[in-house]
């Protein structure tokens, strides 16, 4: 598959290799919780995930437009809120946007961002489908 990510753990306590194609990123929890500390915890990744998809938007919607947009940076964290019915994440971007650009090329770059890919998957339903394979 093309899009595959292979992600795994070995007796490193939490230190998780994750890999793309010839890309290596390293995935860890703090040593507050018992990790090493040598990457980003899940949730981390997660939001870069969704902030990365949104500035890459961004810049591309600018470019074909062939605005002026110099940088585009996103600052993400999130908050779970837990009901007794279900629990409810709530994720915050500030948005910051420089370059020579008016008012309306702003607003529509920023508004742009929401159209993102990770944004319309997390936003509609989702089914993760597992299944234990043999060695």
């Amino acid at each position: 598959m093309d899009n595959e990510v292979k992600v795994s753990i070995a007796k490193d306590k939490y230190k998780t290799e994750v890999n793309y194609g010839k890309h290596l990123i390293i995935a860890d929890e703090p040593t507050d919780v018992g990790g090493t500390d040598l990457g980003m915890p899940p949730t981390s990744l997660f939001l870069s995930s969704l902030g990365t998809c949104k500035v890459m938007t961004m810049r591309m919607y600018a470019d074909r437009k062939g605005w002026d947009l110099q940088t585009a940076q996103i600052r993400l964290s999130s908050e779970v809120v837990k009901s007794e019915q279900q629990q409810t994440t709530y994720i915050k971007c500030h948005i910051t946007i420089t370059g020579d650009l008016d008012d309306e090329q702003r607003q529509r770059i920023y508004k742009i961002a929401d159209r993102c890919p990770i944004q319309k998957i997390i936003s509609n339903p989702i089914v993760i489908e597992s299944n234990l394979l043999s060695n």
